[in-house]
């Protein structure tokens, strides 16, 4: 066998060989019972919406970050009140801990604060 024709062969067989050991780890990992499927899909449904809180928070807290920048206290002030509901249903549903949302609320209040008496 010349060279070019042993590495076609080896190509081929590593081919195969992940093709089983992917199929494998699909086995491996996917549910069979129905409770576990359900739960899988459970498990995709809150992590969607976990993320989607995520994002809601850290664009506000970016909003806010913004109009500080370009000192309007006004509008930054306006926007805590969402940030503070946002924080406080992601910590009441569980996403984050509830000494998280404590924080930030704190962070980005005396954040506000300090630009308002800084003027």
């Amino acid at each position: 066998m010349s060279n070019s024709c042993c590495a076609k062969l080896a190509k081929k067989e590593f081919v195969w060989y992940s093709f089983y050991i992917i199929t494998y780890i699909l086995y491996i990992f996917m549910p069979i019972t129905k409770s576990a499927k359900k739960a899988l899909r459970q498990n995709k449904k809150r992590k969607q919406q976990n993320l989607s809180r995520k994002k809601d928070i850290k664009d506000l807290v970016k909003q806010v970050n913004l109009l500080v920048k370009e000192k309007k206290t006004e509008d930054a002030k306006k926007l805590l009140p969402k940030i503070y509901k946002a924080l406080d249903k992601t910590a009441k549903v569980g996403t984050i801990k509830k000494n998280t949302a404590s924080r930030k609320k704190s962070r980005l209040t005396k954040l506000v604060n300090k630009t308002v008496l800084a003027k």
